[in-house]
């Protein structure tokens, strides 16, 4: 317990230092408008040629709900700092720190992560709410679908910051910069609806990914605000995202101390 104020400060400290990037936030900002139009041109096409769960509406919402919180379900967006750090062997002075190093990496990524995504999140979320239909942000049906929008999004942050540890474990043994993020996010961003939406995909492939631990950083939360995953469907797979975590979290602790008994042996 005597460790909490120390990761509550770095990730206070990696927040505020996140906000001050409001410039290239801005520019993100007016990239993902242009980039969102195009997605759901091109999805409102592929639904057309067949049988689609969404319709327009619900296409559009899912597009700009992923743009806004693209920063925070991207495993591709890293501490270039923690790299950095890694591949230089600098990292090794963390260890010195008494505290635990996997929290201690957790809060610094969730608060870099959390920074970037309200920069960006905001200007797109009030905007494509006043689009003119069928390219509108449809909003919750009700305070309790937002309220219920707002846990699943907390989870899916939880979630996507466990998942890119194992980026970074991967980059403390190959001491590439890019191999750990280059491998773990093409299939996380499939697997979790951020390419397509999961409703669009081959039932076959859907099925399998729902089952999957992916889904819960981007498709239930864009789900329930759409309504498209009713509430009362969410205890329990708020219960199973829940395990998942647990599940992920232990392993990415494994993940972590492998890598780093690797980097004591290889260093002598």
């Amino acid at each position: 317990m005597g460790e909490l104020p120390a990761y509550a400060g770095l990730f206070r400290m990696r927040l505020v230092r996140g906000l001050s990037y409001r410039a290239a936030a801005i520019a993100s900002s007016v990239t993902q408008f242009f980039w969102g139009f195009m997605l759901i041109s091109v999805l409102r096409a592929f639904a057309r040629s067949g049988g689609s769960p969404l319709d327009d509406g619900q296409i559009a919402s899912y597009i700009w709900l992923q743009q806004a919180f693209l920063v925070l379900g991207a495993i591709w967006f890293r501490d270039g700092e923690l790299v950095r750090l890694i591949c230089s062997g600098d990292a090794a002075y963390e260890l010195c720190r008494p505290v635990d190093l996997y929290r201690f990496w957790f809060a610094r990524l969730a608060g870099g992560r959390l920074a970037a995504t309200a920069l960006r999140c905001l200007p797109i979320l009030a905007v494509a709410s006043f689009l003119p239909e069928p390219w509108r942000l449809c909003l919750p049906g009700s305070p309790a679908v937002l309220a219920c929008f707002a846990l699943a999004m907390a989870l899916a942050t939880v979630m996507v910051v466990a998942v890119s540890m194992f980026s970074y474990a991967l980059t403390m043994v190959t001491l590439n910069t890019q191999a750990g993020f280059l491998f773990v996010a093409p299939v996380f961003e499939l697997c979790a609806g951020l390419l397509v939406p999961l409703p669009l995909m081959p039932e076959g492939v859907r099925r399998v990914l729902e089952v999957l631990p992916f889904r819960y950083a981007a498709d239930l939360p864009f789900r329930i605000w759409m309504g498209s995953i009713g509430l009362a469907e969410l205890p329990g797979l708020l219960a199973a995202e829940i395990a998942w975590l647990a599940v992920i979290v232990a392993g990415g602790r494994l993940a972590l101390g492998a890598a780093l008994r690797r980097a004591e042996a290889v260093g002598g």
